[in-house]
């Protein structure tokens, strides 16, 4: 029997396959990326636990706080008493400036005390002098009029000068054509001045023009 002539074999039955390279590359990368993960975690974890200290390191660290802390409240504590006795000290002055504050005064006008005393002793002697008792009187004035004015008293002895409603007190008007309106003619008690500042006003009479007077 005739054999039947087989058929023959196309290019694309007779050509080899061929062979896919892979992508190198890509596959390295992907074979690198957990490798690389596993390194960059393992450095994260040694970073980590170098970084918390030991427990020695925080004990001591709590015993710095502690002594640190310790030494901002002594501190504190001495800052407090400090004010305190500077409090105590500052009321113990002013109570001292109020009890002596005329001690400087008093010390001024005990030369007129002495001189007021012995004035009295001589008018108590029935041969007293007159004349003697007045100069011993003027005397005594005169030291306290010089006591007065070591503490800045002046005297307000207005007599002969115009009415001033600030420093004198009219006590009665005088009807005078001698002497311009509203001038003092007569000072019935002298007025006092501490520093410039009134204490008593002076008691004057002043001058008016004469009824009729043009």
């Amino acid at each position: 029997m005739d054999k039947q002539p087989q058929p023959e074999p196309s290019a694309s039955q007779t050509a080899e396959p061929e062979l896919q390279t892979p992508n190198t590359e890509s596959s390295s990368v992907e074979s690198q990326d957990p490798a690389a993960e596993s390194a960059a975690a393992a450095e994260a974890a040694d970073s980590a636990e170098a970084e918390v200290p030991s427990p020695e390191a925080l004990g001591q660290l709590l015993r710095e706080a502690q002594a640190k802390a310790e030494e901002n409240w002594n501190r504190s504590v001495r800052a407090q008493a400090d004010l305190e006795n500077l409090r105590r000290r500052h009321e113990m002055d002013l109570e001292k400036t109020r009890k002596f504050a005329l001690n400087g005064l008093i010390e001024a006008l005990l030369p007129v005390v002495d001189s007021m005393e012995l004035g009295l002793n001589a008018a108590a002697d029935d041969a007293a002098n007159v004349a003697k008792l007045r100069e011993g009187s003027e005397l005594t004035l005169k030291l306290l009029l010089d006591a007065l004015g070591k503490f800045n008293v002046e005297a307000v002895n207005p007599e002969g000068e115009p009415f001033n409603p600030e420093l004198h007190q009219a006590m009665s008007m005088q009807p005078r054509d001698d002497v311009p309106p509203n001038t003092v003619v007569a000072v019935v008690q002298k007025g006092y001045l501490l520093n410039g500042r009134l204490v008593r006003p002076a008691m004057v009479m002043v001058s008016q023009k004469p009824a009729g007077a043009e």
